[in-house]
C-alpha cells in the first residue's frame, strides 16, 4: 500500500510514558498525515522506528464545547477507542506545547468524551467515565449480563469478569499475578471468538482491599508495562465483586494508579497517574 505522506516530509512527535506504557506523540492539527497501518506499524518497529505501544494523535475537535480530538492506534495499525495512560500523556502534552492553558481540558474520543485535570502535583486525573457491564458493548457474544462468565478457553474453564471503559476489557483473578499465564492465556482469551473485535485481558490480584496488583495483556500489542483503562477495569470488576474499597491503589509492572469509583451505576472511574516526556523528534518521509 502506498503511504499517502508527501516525500521528504518532516514530521515532528514526542515520545511519552506514562508507567512505561509508552507512547509517539503527534500534533495533527498544526501537521497534515494520513495514519495507515503500514505506516504506523512501520513507526512502532522498536529496532527500525520510534518504537512504542501506542501512537496518539492529536486534532482539533468536531463537536462544540470540546478542545480537542483524541486518536490511538496500536502498534500494529489498528485503531482503538480509548487509552487511559494515553490520555494523561495527551494533557500534558497538548499543555507543553502551548496548544491550551487549561487545566480541565475536555478531549473526544472514539467512545465519547473524557475530562482531563492536569493536578499541582503533575499528575493528571482523568474521569474515564462510567464503566459498561453490558455484554453488547464490548461486544462479547453473551446475551445476559452477569457478576462472572465461565469461558472455555485452551481446553480449560476460566472465570472472567467484562466491562468496558470505553475499550473492552476481560478481568481475572489470580492468586500470584508474577505467575499468571498472561503471554500463553492472556493471548488465547484477547482473540477468542466471544470478543469479536478482541479484547485486553487484565490478570489481577487482590492485596488487600485498598491494593491491587495487575498485569494486562492488551490487544494489538500485547503485555505492556502498563494499562490505565486495564486498571481501571480491575478496580471496577474486583469492587463489583464486593473486593476492595472505593479508592485504590493499582500497581502494574510500570509503578502505580489510584483508581477511584463509588461502585453505583452511571458513576465515573477517576484514574490519577504521572505522565512524563522522554525526548522530542523528527522523522523525514
Amino acid at each position: 500500500m502506498k503511504l499517502n505522506v508527501r516525500k521528504n516530509m518532516t514530521i515532528k512527535f514526542t515520545k511519552m510514558q506514562g508507567l512505561g506504557n509508552d507512547f509517539m506523540v503527534v500534533d495533527a492539527i498544526h501537521q497534515s498525515i494520513k495514519f495507515f497501518p503500514p505506516l504506523v506499524q512501520k513507526w512502532a518497529d522498536r529496532h527500525f522506528g520510534v518504537g512504542f505501544d501506542q501512537l496518539l494523535v492529536v486534532e482539533e475537535a468536531t463537536q462544540e464545547g470540546v478542545d480537542f480530538r483524541y486518536r490511538i492506534f496500536n502498534a500494529d495499525g489498528s485503531e482503538v477507542q480509548q487509552c487511559g495512560n494515553g490520555a494523561r500523556c495527551f494533557a500534558r502534552f497538548v499543555v507543553d506545547k502551548g496548544l491550551t492553558d487549561k487545566t480541565e481540558i475536555k478531549v473526544e474520543t472514539a467512545s465519547g468524551v473524557i475530562v482531563l485535570y492536569l493536578e499541582e502535583n503533575g499528575w493528571v486525573r482523568v474521569n474515564m467515565g462510567a464503566p459498561d457491564f453490558a455484554p453488547e458493548r464490548l461486544p462479547f457474544l453473551n446475551t445476559n449480563p452477569q457478576a462472572n462468565y465461565t469461558l472455555e478457553v485452551l481446553g480449560e474453564s476460566v472465570t472472567l469478569g467484562a466491562v468496558s471503559m470505553g475499550n473492552p476489557h476481560a478481568v481475572l483473578l489470580v492468586e500470584k499475578v508474577e505467575a499468571a499465564r498472561v503471554d500463553t492465556l492472556g493471548a488465547a482469551i484477547e482473540s477468542h471468538d466471544c470478543f469479536p473485535e478482541r479484547v485486553n485481558v487484565g490478570f489481577a490480584q487482590k492485596i488487600d482491599r485498598q491494593h491491587i496488583a495487575l498485569r494486562v495483556y492488551e490487544r494489538g500489542a500485547a503485555e505492556t508495562l502498563a494499562c490505565g483503562t486495564g486498571a481501571c477495569a480491575a478496580m471496577v470488576i474486583l469492587r463489583a465483586w464486593g473486593l476492595v474499597d472505593e479508592s485504590v491503589t493499582v500497581t502494574l509492572p510500570g509503578g502505580s494508579l489510584l483508581i477511584r469509583w463509588r461502585g453505583k451505576e452511571g458513576d465515573p472511574v477517576w484514574m490519577s497517574g504521572p505522565a512524563i516526556t522522554v525526548f522530542e523528534g523528527e522523522i523525514v518521509e
